[in-house]
């Protein structure tokens, strides 16, 4: 199976350098999934790749082949994947502004029906737990819904260095086990929902909305 492990944080201005917070934490996983879960096919989404832009347009408000090369090119992936992990700080108790804005720009349709994980971190002792519980209500609205188990890594800057190894004597066999947990359920819904999406559509069982907002109005 294919997933895609998308990092939303752009910001490179605040301590530890030279790498950022979340780059540490994103590596981590990845080494994780290519250590215990090697068979699967794992991309990371970066959203530093995705300059903000001065006036925000979706890739579904563009007219079909005008959207952004970058975008395009990101809608296929999300459309191909098999599930997500969402990676973000916390701002204000809530997901990174950075994050939304990249998920923002693609409906629903491209995420519906796949899992997705939830990992959140910080410098301070809470990992980002707040902003995670507050993920749930977004992700679900995609249609990808969040696998019961998350990962939260409080103080991130000591448990792991620039390089996405632990430090400070801290176990990467632990952290992995701890990991595994996530990573276990949202492999396991990726299986059951490829399977039973190869036997049926479900855009065909519910339509997408696709022109006008009252196409989900109640009768």
């Amino acid at each position: 199976m294919k997933f895609l492990v998308f990092l939303g944080t752009v910001r490179d201005s605040t301590p530890p350098r030279p790498a950022r917070l979340g780059e540490r934490v994103a590596k981590a996983c990845l080494k994780c999934l290519a250590d215990r879960y090697g068979e699967h096919e794992v991309e990371l989404i970066d959203a530093l790749d995705y300059p903000l832009e001065p006036v925000f347009k979706p890739h579904f408000a563009y007219a079909a082949g005008r959207a952004p090369g970058a975008l395009n090119e990101l809608a296929d992936k999300i459309a191909s994947a098999d599930g997500f992990i969402m990676i973000s700080p916390e701002y204000n108790h809530l997901m990174s502004p950075a994050l939304a804005n990249l998920l923002n720009h693609f409906g629903s349709s491209l995420f519906s029906y796949k899992p997705s994980a939830i990992v959140t971190y910080s410098a301070g002792q809470w990992g980002g737990m707040r902003a995670a519980v507050a993920m749930r209500t977004f992700l679900s609205e995609l249609g990808c819904l969040p696998v019961s188990a998350m990962i939260h890594v409080p103080k991130a800057q000591e448990v792991f260095a620039d390089n996405g190894l632990p430090q400070n004597a801290e176990s990467e066999a632990s952290w992995f086990d701890y990991f595994g947990r996530t990573f276990h359920q949202l492999i396991w819904w990726g299986q059951a929902t490829t399977a039973h999406r190869a036997k049926a559509d479900p855009h065909e069982l519910v339509r997408d909305f696709k022109k006008d907002p009252s196409e989900r109005n109640a009768p």
